[in-house]
Formats: structure tokens, sequence, C-alpha cells
């Protein structure tokens, strides 16, 4: 069994996350997904989650396998919502966004381990309600979502400079 953990990320693991973020960016083209195909998320971007402390990366055996921004608070692109409605407006929420494994790391099912500890470390801070969002044509998060229990809950749009800005919003409360 392989020792898996999560961690903050440092501004010294940028260049592990850009790798991460770009071999995600190409899966995600050959899967027929616009997402993350107009330049987003970039390296500034990315400096901005680990400076303000919402990076994370999954460790295995040492070696940086994954990388996630959770984002404790109110997210802009989730205030409005077509087609639905939130189940829960009135406590505060953590949002998974930027989510990625590494090329070779793949088949592990580690994305399921890197959501689990993170919604246990947000757990661990008062939070019990969880968003995401992802693009329709990527199936592999949403099969993701579904698997934890986040209940599909409309349309958001996000403000990324992108062809196609919809988005499937997804929901889990926990008690």
């Amino acid at each position: 069994m392989s020792l898996i953990f999560i961690k903050r990320a440092t501004l010294r693991d940028l260049p592990a996350i850009m790798a991460i973020i770009n071999h995600a960016k190409t899966q995600l083209k050959a899967a027929g997904s616009p997402q993350w195909q107009d330049g987003y998320p970039d390296a500034a971007a990315l400096k901005r989650d680990v400076d303000g402390q919402q990076c994370w990366l999954l460790v295995v055996d040492g070696q940086v396998a994954g990388t996630a921004t959770m984002v404790i608070g109110d997210d802009p692109n989730y205030r409005n919502i077509e087609d639905g409605q939130w189940l829960n407006n009135q406590d505060p929420y953590a949002t998974i966004h930027r989510i990625a494994i590494g090329a070779g790391f793949g088949g592990q099912h580690l994305s399921h381990y890197f959501f689990s500890n993170l919604i246990s470390q947000a757990y661990h801070e008062g939070v019990h309600n969880f968003r995401m969002d992802t693009h329709v044509k990527n199936q592999q998060m949403q099969a993701i979502a579904r698997s934890f229990g986040y209940k599909h809950r409309g349309t958001i749009y996000v403000d990324e400079q992108t062809s196609d800005a919809s988005r499937l919003a997804f929901e889990l409360n926990l008690d």
C-alpha cells in the first residue's frame, strides 16, 4: 500500500502543479472537452491559489501526484444558478476547483482519495457543504462528483475567458 496524503502547496511546487495541469489539459482535449483549452488555468491563477493557501497537493509515496484548489467561502460564479437551485444557501461552503491528477498516476482512483481528503479537511474546519462545477463534456468529473453523492443542481456560468462558460453545478451537503 502506498502512503497517500494531502498538503498545502508552496511556491516551489508551481512547476509540478503546472506539469499536472498541462497533462490534464491534454487529457480533456483528447476526451473532446473544450474545458481548459483557452489558456486557463495559467501559472498566474495557480500562483494566486498558492498565495491564498487554497492550493492542495496529493502526495503519493513522496511524489506530487495531483493538485486541486479548495476555496472556503462565497464563490461569485455560484451566485446565479439556472435550471435549478442550491439546496443550502445559508451555510458556508467549500468549492473544489482545478483538480487534476498527473501523468503516470492514472487508473489508481487517486481522484477519490483526493476528494475524500479535501472533504475531510474542510469538514474538520467546520464546513459541511460543498459545491463544484464542470463542463457538460467532462464525463469523468461528473462521474466522480456523483460517486461522492454530489447532486446536480443546475447550470452556472464561470468568469473564465472561454468560448463556453456554462458549467454543470453540483452540491454535496453533509450533516
